[in-house]
């Protein structure tokens, strides 16, 4: 009766929704499965966050409309970045958001109209090109492969691309593919932003999870980057914090201003106690952080050596959550990707990631050990001639 919008012609969650149905039919038929497609951890937060979040519930007054973040949320923010990533920042930089999704999702719509061009990852984050789609805007996918290093020429764009850009989102490490990015190709991307005057947005939710000594580089290390720079970042995958949905985004007050304003039209702010108990973790997280990546590191190495004695030439990441894996050359993603759930293993395919995903799996470490082990095992009829 009612016909939807024709923004949603391109949201169709098709392969998701598929995996999802054939993954409730195999469980229906007692079938044990490991996950690994899902992107979410399964380690809980650190002690000190829980238990600021339990003091916190406690207090009568912290249950009425946030409607702005607290002043010291935005303050721990600063000295986390301080610490951390060695980028001063005042805390009107600071946005804070529902987890770093919401700002991806509405920045779009805050900055874009129909002739405006969103420059986006392909594979890259389902939301990405979803937030131009939502905002009728058009969108230009950007290829990122093994031949580019995943590290794209932005000069090799036409002129007439170019002239329509207005945002460029880039994410390392990545999801999905894992990829982390230079100082020197950073600069050159902030230069050419610079020269064309193009927003560059930077999905930074992996900064904590680096491995072999590589440290994480902030967008806004870079000369020249807070006049043309958001960077995103949240306690999603680095607290392990995901289901409180707490974030943020950082960059000159005035290029803050358009998402704030539309923001201030669809919520009233995080849930005091939440800001609380991430305010406490950003000030002084001790050696949490430190302790999780060692255990990425440990289930990355697990893993990736697991596959390789049973035949499957997987890449160790350098950062991320994430392997991504090329499938062997019999199956294309999402045949691989429907043979590994019928031996117990969901994947997610890397079509779902844009058309450069194809022939591409995602792998997320979301298991212990033991289990990583197992996920080789179901997998070795695959890799058996």
């Amino acid at each position: 009766m009612f016909s939807p919008s024709k923004k949603l012609d391109h949201l169709q969650t098709s392969v998701f929704t598929d995996l999802s149905l054939r993954k409730k039919e195999k469980e229906l038929e007692g079938a044990s499965l490991i996950d690994l497609s899902i992107g979410s951890p399964d380690l809980p937060p650190p002690p000190f966050l829980k238990e600021e979040l339990m003091k916190a519930v406690a207090n009568d007054f912290d249950y009425g409309y946030a409607i702005t973040s607290e002043i010291t949320f935005r303050e721990a923010v600063c000295h986390f970045y301080q610490k951390r990533y060695d980028v001063t920042i005042e805390e009107s930089d600071v946005l804070q958001l529902m987890g770093s999704q919401d700002g991806l999702a509405h920045l779009a719509l805050s900055y874009l109209d129909e002739e405006d061009i969103m420059l986006v990852p392909n594979p890259g984050y389902p939301i990405y090109a979803a937030s131009a789609e939502l905002a009728g805007a058009t969108l230009h996918p950007y290829p990122l492969n093994e031949e580019n290093n995943y590290q794209f020429d932005f000069s090799s764009l036409s002129s007439e691309i170019v002239k329509k850009a207005k945002i460029v989102i880039l994410s390392y490490p990545s999801n999905p593919t894992a990829a982390t990015a230079t100082r020197a190709y950073l600069e050159e991307v902030i230069a050419f932003a610079t020269k064309h005057q193009i927003l560059v947005v930077h999905d930074f939710a992996y900064s904590e999870l680096l491995y072999d000594d590589l440290q994480p580089l902030s967008i806004l290390s870079i000369e020249g980057a807070k006049e043309v720079a958001i960077e995103f970042n949240s306690m999603s995958k680095s607290f392990n914090f995901a289901g409180a949905r707490i974030g943020y985004g950082i960059g000159h007050p005035e290029l803050l201003k358009p998402l704030a304003i539309v923001k201030s039209h669809i919520d009233y702010g995080v849930f005091k106690p939440i800001q609380r108990a991430a305010t406490i973790a950003l000030q002084n997280p001790g050696t949490f952080l430190e302790d999780q990546r060692s255990v990425y590191k440990k289930r990355r190495d697990t893993l990736v050596h697991s596959l390789h004695d049973i035949g499957w030439d997987v890449p160790s990441p350098k950062g991320g959550m994430f392997l991504w894996a090329k499938v062997p050359s019999h199956f294309d993603s999402m045949s691989f990707t429907l043979a590994a759930l019928n031996h117990g293993v969901i994947v997610t395919p890397g079509m779902a990631f844009g058309s450069e995903g194809e022939g591409f799996v995602r792998v997320a470490l979301v298991q212990d050990e033991p289990n990583l082990k197992e996920v080789a095992k179901r997998l070795k009829p695959l890799f058996t001639s």
